[in-house]
């Protein structure tokens, strides 16, 4: 829903876009419930969208993607810090990404990424209790306004497919083939 700012500090003349589904990831990293990212690596990797598994870190598909490929590198030790990381850890990390990139361009040629990790709850990190980086492929005009005029996310493949396509053809470090 948009809306403009009416009676609620200073007019500043932007519109507001709400999104009210987004509070489901702060009331969910509260600390009161188990660390989904810790969990992930137990199952199965199909049923739990891992797409690569290192020594130390592992690569997951998002559950709710940006954009299709949308993943996280991420250590399997439950630190909230980049500064937490072992060198092994984040060497890995950063290997992994590499490998992330790769294949994310070999299977759907996307014109960019967005990398990045975000630091803390302020900084949008809704499960900022576990460090994870995101590897987000970008096409031009990918931008969605389905998303805000209908409040429907279009993804052009299921997650369970995009996660096989990516671990078959995952060429680097935490190669995962089941």
């Amino acid at each position: 829903m948009v809306e403009r700012q009416h009676g609620v500090g200073e007019p500043d003349g932007l519109e507001r876009i709400w999104t009210p589904h987004r509070m489901a990831y702060i009331r969910e990293s509260d600390g009161a419930h188990e660390c989904p990212f810790c969990s992930i690596p137990d199952g199965p990797s199909a049923e739990g969208l891992v797409v690569a598994r290192g020594e130390h870190t592992y690569g997951v598909l998002n559950l709710h993607p940006y954009n299709p490929g949308h993943l996280m590198v991420l250590p399997y030790r439950h630190v909230a810090g980049l500064d937490e990381l072992s060198k092994d850890e984040s060497d890995e990390l950063m290997a992994l990404t590499q490998a992330a990139v790769r294949t994310i361009r070999s299977v759907s040629n996307p014109h960019a990424f967005n990398i990045g990790i975000n630091l803390g709850r302020a900084a949008g990190g809704s499960l900022s209790e576990h460090l994870h980086q995101h590897v987000v492929p970008r096409w031009t005009g990918d931008a969605n306004f389905i998303t805000v005029t209908s409040g429907v996310k279009t993804v052009p493949q299921l997650l369970g497919d995009t996660r096989d396509l990516l671990a078959r053809a995952w060429d680097g470090p935490g190669a995962v083939h089941e």
